[in-house]
């Protein structure tokens, strides 16, 4: 899918990802040399508990327990800080979509709803960090932002190459199906997270949501 392509991003996020950037996890204790992860941590939970308009890097070090010029060694100003957090949102993405298909087996058809699943689970777990990662990477100079985009959706081109390779989707104009497919999901999210509908009904819209994709896209 079009929608956001370009590079994988470095491994040096994935490690943030892991280490850091769990929904649950905890802020890991600052000791010399992980100054960068332990702020990047703080403002995630600030960005999920308070919003993007909050964060600032005064705040952010007075949450760290560091002095007020220490995050400054690692993010020039608070666009940086921003973009750092979207870069390690993206990679944490590409993870959990990597896990989920990789657990489904080989068939198109689990994978699709698996990939659908995780997708959706990120989008309304983390939607404030969703928001930042779209609209951040759509910023005028922000190439970092559109490489680590690629890795995630790309997965969705993959997985749609998959079905109409196994006869499951109609060929035709990829990049239309991942935009359908996209839309689908995404808009899912926005119900959920507006509050339009009830987080108990996530399960159940996905599963509708995409056996009607592959029946309206299936081969005829």
């Amino acid at each position: 899918m079009n929608v956001v392509m370009a590079n994988n991003v470095g491994s040096d996020n994935y490690a943030v990802n892991d280490n850091i950037l769990g929904r649950m996890g905890a802020v890991p204790a600052y000791h010399h040399g992980n100054l960068r992860a332990t702020l990047l941590a703080v403002a995630e939970r600030s960005l999920r508990e308070r919003g993007a308009d909050q964060l600032s890097l005064r705040e952010l070090a007075r949450e760290a327990g560091v002095s007020h010029a220490a995050p400054r060694r690692h993010f020039a100003d608070r666009q940086a800080l921003l973009d750092a957090l979207a870069e390690a949102g993206f990679a944490r993405l590409d993870a959990e979509l990597r896990a989920a298909l990789e657990a489904a087996g080989a068939e198109f058809a689990p994978r699709l709803h698996a990939m659908a699943a995780a997708y959706l689970r990120f989008a309304t777990e983390d939607a404030a960090l969703l928001e930042l990662m779209f609209t951040g990477k759509h910023r005028e100079g922000a190439d970092r932002l559109v490489a680590a985009a690629a890795a995630p959706f790309g997965l969705m081109d993959d997985l749609i190459a998959q079905g109409r390779a196994q006869g499951v989707l109609e060929a035709g104009d990829s990049r239309r199906v991942g935009i359908v497919l996209f839309a689908t999901l995404h808009g899912i999210a926005t119900l959920v997270n507006g509050n339009l509908v009830v987080p108990e009904l996530l399960d159940g819209l996905v599963e509708t949501a995409v056996d009607q994709f592959v029946r309206g896209s299936r081969r005829r």
